[in-house]
């Protein structure tokens, strides 16, 4: 079978998969590592799955990422959050648009005391 059929097959068995509701990313797995296992043999196709989940385990950044976000959790309970908000409230909130440049300026105060944007957006989503 050619290369453009087997990836014709895997869409399809993708998709069908999903109907089934199976996890996409489940899924999406199951059918790349069938069709490379197809394309190239079985061997390589289970090294580089154990290649790759190795290699995103012991990545630096899934490892940092969880921390920033339980940082901004624990900010965000403390009512930290909610005090610098107020703070950038004060100052720029009678201005045309003040809200949205509170937020703005309440983001970058928090970015810089915390690191992530990813934490920084989490927290203030609520807050605003």
């Amino acid at each position: 079978m050619s290369t453009d059929a087997v990836a014709v097959l895997g869409f399809v068995a993708l998709f069908a998969l999903m109907l089934l509701r199976v996890p996409v990313g489940m899924a999406m797995g199951l059918v790349g590592v069938s069709g490379f296992g197809y394309l190239v043999g079985g061997t390589p196709a289970l090294k580089l799955v154990g290649q790759t989940s190795m290699r995103t385990v012991t990545d630096y950044t899934f490892g940092v990422i969880p921390m920033f976000l339980l940082m901004g959790t624990f900010v965000s309970n403390s009512g930290m959050s909610r005090d610098l908000f107020r703070a950038a409230n004060g100052f720029v909130g009678h201005l045309r648009g003040g809200l949205g440049i509170a937020t703005v300026a309440a983001c970058g105060g928090f970015a810089a005391i915390c690191g992530s944007s990813v934490a920084t957006a989490a927290t203030f989503s609520a807050v605003a």
